[in-house]
């Protein structure tokens, strides 16, 4: 470890890869530091996005097995949840070839410290009882799972994304506590494999943060398959160990008896090791680093990324890629010679996100409430997959996309899209084009002239214009059109 770096990221997760890497190849003297080997690659390898889509996967296989008894097959037998989770650590293994302290030192050149980091100056550190200073430092020290805080926790064993993947015996009954994204991917993954599976819910439908309706047909279809919630509801207390007691709508109370918990009701920060006042960096009033729209603390020479980046103006989003996002606006502002008044401002317009239940919501772009917030016309537009021919024969003629497009003009190929939602299988996939389309500013125009193998799934990104600009054709210029045949 050297005396002095042009940058130090502390934290080796999603956004301290993304920042230390990409300084690095530019050419700048760069430290990355992770408190142990084992937490390289932060949340997203360890405990998140790598583990949670190996379990999707092998959820939809067992699913697809059992459904395929319509068609005569003949399946028996149940999960041995062991197995499974050896699958999920031999798929985490794969990628930790090449995400690891080693790897980087000797791939990418980084000087790599394994310790804990604490601020011992404005812009120098101490770690494993060595100091070091660099021009810049960016914390990418991600966020914790929020506990559940009820009489009666201490007896019950609780579980979140962090340690979920260490059960290696199903549940028999599962209570999942939140109906986000981690306890809709979950609690529908557990329930394939064969648990029973009861979700609580404090608001009045899951995935409050999408739009209703991709809520209300993820629901129908999770309920479909066994999926029990209690919506509007909360865990008040434990009575036992293996019974909640569960304060509905109503009023009413309910017993839920449970074999295992699952709590995934959002993230929470600790800042304590890194000693954040000796650097005069300040939090605000949820715990979160105070930042400024580039990401900047009350610290001029200190930034953050990844999810402990929550306190920006512009919000938080707990993704890996926005921990990209963030490691890609930090590194353009960082190399900018002009300064604040030319910087770039972390901005979510061109975010999108992808919920990896069956059916798939996928969202991206500026939605209703962003629009309205800065009064930006607009209309929206639905697509239900009722009549889609690849939706008829792959059995999802339940999905459904919405976009927020410009109002109708006299040139309905001219329209631009804003955002939207989708709701189907693979929607994450589907959506891609249409991200793209709003960053290019593609018009219904660029859709409606491509050609699609039929029957491919992408279709429904012409369809969905097909129907609008053919109605919207003014009379005036069909009677042009007729003149001019």
């Amino acid at each position: 470890m050297k005396q002095h770096y042009d940058l130090i990221a502390i934290g080796a997760g999603s956004a301290g890869l993304s920042v230390a890497i990409g300084m690095k190849r530019l050419g700048f003297d760069v430290l990355l530091i992770e408190r142990n080997d084992h937490r390289v690659g932060g949340d997203c390898l360890n405990d998140g996005c790598v583990p949670s889509k190996a379990l999707i996967y092998v959820s939809r296989m067992v699913h697809q097995a059992r459904q395929s008894t319509r068609f005569g097959l003949k399946i028996d037998g149940d999960v041995d949840l062991a197995t499974v989770m050896q699958y999920v650590r031999e798929r985490q293994d794969i990628i930790r070839e090449h995400e690891n302290a080693a790897y980087f030192r000797q791939a990418e050149g980084l000087d790599v410290e394994l310790g804990t980091a604490r601020f011992v100056g404005s812009q120098e550190i101490e770690v494993n009882g060595q100091r070091t200073s660099a021009k810049n430092i960016v914390l990418c020290t991600g966020s914790l799972p929020q506990q559940l805080n009820v009489p009666g926790v201490e007896h019950v064993k609780v579980y979140t994304h962090q340690n979920l993947f260490d059960l290696d015996q199903l549940p028999k009954r599962l209570l999942v506590v939140g109906a986000g994204p981690i306890g809709m991917e979950m609690g529908q993954a557990f329930r394939r494999l064969g648990s029973d599976v009861t979700v609580v819910g404090s608001d009045d439908r899951i995935l409050s943060k999408e739009l209703p309706e991709a809520s209300t047909i993820l629901q129908k279809r999770l309920e479909a398959e066994g999926v029990a919630f209690r919506l509007g509801a909360k865990v008040t207390a434990f009575a036992d160990a293996h019974t909640a007691e569960v304060t509905l709508a109503n009023g009413e109370t309910e017993h839920v008896p449970f074999d295992v918990v699952l709590v995934a009701i959002g993230r929470t920060f600790r800042f304590d090791d890194l000693n954040l006042p000796s650097a005069g960096i300040d939090l605000d009033d949820k715990g979160r680093l105070k930042l400024n729209d580039y990401l900047q603390t009350t610290n001029p020479h200190v930034f953050a990324a990844g999810d402990a980046a929550a306190g920006a103006p512009a919000g938080a989003r707990y993704f890996s890629h926005a921990a990209e996002l963030h490691a890609s606006t930090l590194i353009t502002n960082l190399i900018s010679p002009g300064g604040k008044p030319f910087d770039k401002k972390l901005s979510y317009d061109n975010f999108s996100w992808v919920t990896f239940t069956e059916p798939e919501i996928a969202t991206f772009g500026l939605l209703e409430d962003d629009l309205n917030e800065r009064d930006i016309a607009f209309e929206r537009i639905v697509y239900d997959f009722a009549h889609d021919d690849r939706a008829v024969v792959e059995d999802y003629e339940y999905a459904k996309m919405i976009l927020f497009v410009e109002p109708q003009s006299i040139n309905p190929f001219s329209t631009k899209i804003f955002g939207g939602t989708f709701i189907a299988p693979n929607a994450g996939e589907l959506v891609q084009e249409l991200i793209l389309a709003v960053q290019h500013k593609l018009t219904a125009g660029d859709f409606f002239n491509k050609i699609y193998p039929y029957p491919t799934a992408s279709r429904v990104n012409k369809n969905i214009w097909t129907d609008r600009i053919l109605e919207g054709v003014p009379g005036v210029l069909k009677k042009a059109v007729k003149w001019l045949y």
